[in-house]
């Protein structure tokens, strides 16, 4: 297979993609810098989203891992063999392959984009703020959209959701102010054709909720046409089931902003481009738009979930309230929504849970402590850790990466396929171990019980440790990777007992009642919290609720601890185990499936269920749950022997096949049939030679379809995941070849 063609230039062109130089090495942070032309009038006065060069990337030779990003060609290793179907020897060529994009701290970097709901609200927020914004982002952002815009036909050619979504309104308007905001004018054939599909689906006024939000921050929408939502939430007792330190952290982390912001009733001044702007956007003249009609008013194309009538009829009574709020209560409710935004910056130097939550602080911090705050400036200057250069340009990424994810699964790879123990392989192993030890959260954070936090001591976080959030799979994960790789013979010693029993102890914590666990924190609020939701394009965001995926990373990192220190707390890890595994069991579907709500989908969840089950000696022989999966699974098999699941499996919660077969999905299918020790070996075989098949010269793997999932409704992209279930399934085939069923 061939490596593809570059994507062409956007409605403002393209940079020189030779010039781009990622800074990798900074705890795992990722940071692009451009080389400008030295006799540049801007070559030295970088703008401030630039921040500043400490390790001088700019001045140093374009990285492989940049190259990669970036879609540029990078030299063969001369001297790699030929696998001729062998998957020992696919695994190493892609291991050999894959090591060369380890950054120079130890993690992978990557790309975790996918969602296009995200540069909205950060381009809005820098446009209001009146931030500059570097020509060379305003070049590959534009880009970027031109790019991926879709290319349906009449009233699909605007943007989606996610990247494989086709058009909605959400989508297409925010990144059509985007595109205006950067400076590209409404009569270029691109903004021509996204404009006419904006007007197909009935213009922005059935922009869902959190679009109505930005466009009345922008002035080109009026508050009156979007759902208050009241500070005043924050005053409750916190013993009311429905106080929002009960929501899911996303959702209370968006809303807390939001509400400080509608409280306050900002919006931008009005400027030439917001009044055609007010023009673009709607089907009639934006001064006779009856804007509380807007308020509930979200386009078919956009809804996935509905408003219940307990959700209108509260909405009903907030709108009445918002009329006439007095001072005495308002004032307050600010002034407590602000203290959160404030918190959460500090508990996470100003990255935020998330892109959206972040542009909102950033905004909440400009319109009270001014331009020239140094919160508002270090707001600014993390902007660039959420802000990805591939291929097709410059894209917003879901958080500012998923490092420690992505760290974690190709360290475990390694040592389950034996590719760690390799001589040639010891300095990479030893490098991400490097990097694992100093990501693990050692303290709580600063605001921890005062901003609703669970415990992060011991914890390992989704991307960085900077960003300071416990998830419950992440540092379940993140611990078997350490306790793996310092299994190793010459690894060095780097986490101690302590720590580690610090993982545990914070594990224990994070069970349910159920048995089950879920990602951030325990689940806090009433299942008909779910009623109240008001986003319209998310499901199940209101609280927390139990997974298989993160059920299964925390009882089997519990197995991994309790087998190296079985005196530890092994009636309390006995306990909990036990109470996870039968969630695990609950919670299989009639078909022998399970849903993922992280991956995409019924292959996804499956693997990690059967892994779970595999730690009380269930197998395909002795088990009818494992029997039942590994049916299940066969039953998808393609006929050139892989598997392939579309996204639309989350939207429908019913499997729906790919166009064709994904190396991502085949081989989750692989690992899971060798965990439940399926006897009949062809199933795996046909699945690995799929696999071998798409390998690239070089020992890549081409990207596909999307493979992360969240919130049902929402795509996002798993960029490292190609190469490392790839290599990890490939080992394991071969090591199970080599060494048979026991």
């Amino acid at each position: 297979m061939a490596i593809p063609p570059r994507p062409g230039p956007g409605p403002l062109g393209a940079t020189d993609p030779s010039r781009w130089r990622l800074d990798s090495a900074d705890a795992g942070r990722h940071v692009w810098h451009y080389a400008r032309d030295a006799d540049d009038p801007d070559a030295t006065a970088f703008e401030p989203l630039w921040g500043d060069d400490p390790r001088r990337v700019r001045e140093q030779e374009q990285s492989v891992e940049a190259k990669h990003a970036l879609g540029l060609p990078i030299p063969v290793v001369q001297g790699l063999s030929d696998p001729a179907g062998d998957p020992w020897q696919a695994a190493k060529k892609g291991f050999e392959f894959y090591k060369r994009l380890q950054s120079p701290d130890g993690h992978w970097s990557g790309e975790y984009g996918g969602p296009l709901f995200l540069q909205g609200g950060l381009f809005i927020a820098l446009y209001v703020t009146k931030t500059p914004i570097p020509n060379e982002w305003k070049i590959e952002t534009a880009r970027y959209l031109a790019n991926i815009q879709r290319r349906g036909g009449d009233g699909d050619e605007g943007w989606g959701i996610h990247i494989e979504g086709k058009s909605t309104v959400f989508g297409t308007a925010l990144n059509y102010v985007v595109l205006r905001l950067l400076g590209v004018g409404p009569d270029v054939p691109m903004m021509v054709r996204a404009r006419a599909t904006l007007h197909k689906l009935g213009g922005a006024k059935g922009i869902p909720s959190w679009g109505k939000f930005w466009l009345a921050v922008l002035n080109v929408h009026s508050w009156s046409g979007v759902n208050p939502v009241p500070a005043e939430l924050w005053l409750l007792p916190e013993w009311v089931p429905f106080h929002p330190h009960r929501w899911w952290i996303h959702t209370r982390n968006v809303y807390i902003p939001m509400s400080y912001i509608c409280g306050s009733g900002f919006q931008a001044p009005l400027d030439p481009l917001l009044l055609s702007l007010r023009e673009e956007l709607y089907t009639e003249p934006y001064a006779s738009i009856d804007w509380p009609s807007c308020r509930n008013n979200v386009a078919e194309v956009d809804l996935y979930a509905p408003h219940s009538k307990l959700a209108n009829g509260l909405f009903a009574l907030l709108n009445v309230y918002d009329g006439f709020a007095p001072d005495f209560v308002r004032k307050p409710a600010l002034a407590r929504a602000y203290r959160l935004v404030v918190m959460e910056d500090e508990n996470t130097a100003t990255q935020t849970v998330g892109p959206v939550s972040k542009a909102m602080n950033m905004l909440c911090r400009w319109l009270v402590e001014g331009p020239d705050s140094v919160a508002f400036k270090d707001h600014v200057l993390h902007i660039r850790d959420f802000m990805w250069m591939s291929k097709d340009g410059m894209m917003a990424c879901g958080t500012n990466g998923s490092q420690l994810w992505d760290a974690a699964f190709i360290s475990q790879a390694l040592v389950e396929t034996g590719l760690g123990k390799e001589p040639e392989n010891l300095a990479s192993a030893t490098h991400v171990l490097e990097w694992l030890d100093q990501c693990q959260i050692r303290e709580d954070p600063k605001w921890y019980k005062e901003a609703f936090r669970h415990s992060t001591k011991g914890a390992w976080p989704f991307s960085t440790k900077e960003q300071g959030y416990t998830v419950s799979d992440c540092t379940a994960e993140g611990l078997k990777a350490v306790m793996m790789l310092q299994s190793l013979p010459k690894m060095p010693q780097l986490v101690s007992k302590e720590r580690m029993c610090d993982a545990i102890d914070l594990i224990l914590t994070m069970q349910n009642k159920g048995g089950g666990f879920a990602s951030y924190e325990l689940i806090r609020g009433p299942a008909m919290l779910e009623l109240l939701n008001p986003s319209e394009v998310f499901g199940n965001i209101m609280i927390e609720f139990c997974y298989p995926e993160c059920t299964t990373a925390c009882v089997t990192a519990l197995s991994v601890f309790k087998r190296k220190y079985p005196d530890y707390r092994p009636d309390d890890i006995a306990r909990v185990s036990k109470a996870a595994i039968d969630y695990i069991r609950r919670a299989q579907r009639s078909d022998g499936s399970w849903y993922g709500s992280w991956g995409v989908c019924f292959t996804y969840a499956t693997m990690f269920a059967v892994e779970s089950l595999s730690l009380e000696g269930e197998t395909y022989e002795n088990s009818t749950s494992v029997r039942k999966a590994c049916d299940f699974l066969l039953s998808k098999q393609m006929d050139d022997g892989g598997w392939g699941e579309s996204f639309k499996s989350c939207e429908n919660h019913t499997y729906v096949h790919n166009v064709k077969s994904q190396v991502v999905n085949t081989s989750w299918a692989v690992l899971t049939l060798i965990q439940a020790k399926y006897p009949d070996l062809e199933p795996i075989r046909r699945g690995c030679r799929l696999i071998m098949q798409r390998q690239l010269r070089d020992g890549s793997w081409a990207q596909e379809s999307i493979e992360g999932v969240f919130n049902h409704a929402v795509a996002i992209s798993y960029w490292n995941f190609k190469h490392s279930w790839t290599i990890w399934a490939l080992g394991k085939a071969a090591r199970l070849e080599q060494e048979g069923i026991e």
